[in-house]
């Protein structure tokens, strides 16, 4: 932690500032989780220790409740879990990943004392929980954790006050951050990180946080300059961004690009031309876009694909002669339908959609946003399996050069890039060679495999920073 130090920024209060100059892609710090738990709806598909997804994990013979990859694994968590699995068989069932985590912490607390551990800047006792901004329903369902921890808590362990169990409470409902797995593809659990607590919001960041342990640079970062990273996708007009920062976090963004909007006016793009659509008519076909989300989002939670791709089609049809290429409405169902049509092998139409979309986010996004990064390593594939080597390749060259800065080299994810890179580059060569052979030959290969299917949509909304219990 020699290379950061803790200050006061104006306005936000602590905050962390560079001691040396970064260039894009450097780890500024590396933290592991001070303590940290798998999703409720995941707990028998991810390791508790390292939380990678296994088609085949062990499960704790005690308890019977936590998995893991191996028995390294296990003999890795005991020092975690000891505790946490005497209380699980002791109260009859494991209770949710809000009171899990709060064990966690407070069972280490008690191993370790409530002051600085070694390599943090910032103790738990100390980090903002921000309980006195809770509405009524928040309240409620502060006291149902607090009543679910007592009744789970062991009395042989340290007993805390109603105070501080609400203290952690509060700490987790606004610094619980999203952990994912071993491909960074899907959040599986929620830990605590307070050095990264330490960090402040910007909407338009110098730093990304991956793979859970590290904080990386987006680009040239100078001396005494603030660390910041966005809590929240980018991709939302700066009001809605605001709206839900002060929700979420309770505080009020003021960053330069929520200050000044911009990017708002992209983000709200227009057709523009001798026929301008009047301003009744963008308002009608937002609602309707806002709409046919609500449906497709149904739908898609049925796993009802081929109604997505309708929903998707007529809205389409509707925004194309209204909204402008970068208008976030347009770009979401994009974004939908590009992905559910790879899942149903219908690559050309897919490769279309999803070439629109990431030129769209192309003037959205910062160069180096991870999420453009895996957007543009999604299209290229699709690309790829339409038979679109040359912009296929091109796509996977550029979503790699992102995903190094963000992900670092060796990144499950880069390298599968890595990978792609070279092969598509291979394909490029013979497909500049002879075209007509390399139609053939792809042919032929494909004649010979089974079909390939793509991973099923997700379902779920674009991964924050942090996560809030819904």
């Amino acid at each position: 932690m020699e290379t950061v130090e803790v200050f006061t920024s104006e306005g936000k209060g602590r905050a962390l500032k560079a001691v040396k100059e970064f260039l894009s892609g450097e780890v500024i710090f590396a933290e592991p989780a001070y303590a940290a738990v798998v999703f409720d709806s995941l707990t028998h598909l991810i390791c508790h220790t390292c939380f990678k997804r296994q088609e085949k994990l062990h499960r704790c013979g005690q308890c019977k409740f936590a998995h893991y990859c191996d028995r390294t694994c296990q003999r890795g968590a005991w020092l975690n879990h000891k505790n946490e699995c005497s209380a699980i068989k002791k109260h009859g069932k494991a209770p949710n990943e809000n009171i899990r985590l709060a064990a966690r912490i407070m069972w280490r607390i008690e191993r370790e004392g409530g002051g600085l551990t070694e390599g943090s800047l910032v103790s738990i006792d100390d980090l903002q929980n921000h309980v006195e901004n809770f509405g009524e329903e928040e309240k409620k369902e502060l006291r149902a954790d607090v009543e679910s921890f007592i009744e789970f808590w062991p009395p042989q362990s340290q007993q805390f006050g109603m105070q501080y169990i609400s203290h952690i409470f509060g700490v987790i409902n606004c610094n619980g951050f999203t952990l994912s797995d071993q491909r960074g593809l899907q959040a599986v659990g929620v830990g605590v990180f307070p050095n990264l607590c330490l960090v402040n919001h910007d909407c338009w960041p110098n730093l990304c946080f991956r793979s859970t342990i590290e904080l990386r640079a987006l680009g040239k970062i100078s001396p005494g300059e603030e660390l910041t990273v966005s809590y929240i996708d980018f991709l939302n007009v700066s009001e809605d961004r605001r709206k839900q920062l002060k929700k979420q976090y309770y505080f009020d963004c003021t960053c330069e690009h929520c200050q000044k909007k911009i990017k708002d006016d992209l983000m709200l793009a227009v057709k523009e031309g001798e026929h301008k659509p009047s301003q009744d008519m963008v308002k009608e076909v937002i609602q309707f876009s806002k709409d046919t989300l609500e449906k497709i989002n149904k739908a898609r939670s049925e796993g009802v694909y081929h109604e997505v791709v309708k929903l998707c089609r007529e809205c389409l049809k509707k925004q194309e002669p209204v909204l402008g290429d970068t208008n976030i409405y347009l770009l979401r169902i994009l974004s939908i339908v590009s992905e559910v049509l790879s899942y149903l092998q219908m690559f050309e139409e897919a490769a279309d959609h999803a070439k629109r979309m990431v030129d769209g986010y192309m003037y959205i996004y910062h160069p180096n946003n991870a999420q453009l990064g895996m957007a543009m390593m999604r299209a290229g594939v699709t690309h790829w399996h339409a038979g679109l080597i040359e912009i296929g390749h091109g796509m996977i060259c550029k979503a790699y050069a992102i995903l190094l800065v963000t992900h670092g080299p060796t990144h499950p994810i880069t390298k599968d890039l890595e990978v792609m890179r070279v092969q598509t580059e291979m394909e490029l060569r013979m497909f500049q060679q002879n075209e007509f052979m390399y139609y053939k030959m792809r042919e032929a290969a494909l004649s010979n495999q089974k079909v390939q299917v793509m991973p099923e949509p997700s379902t779920e909304a674009s991964q924050d920073l942090f996560v809030k219990k819904q």
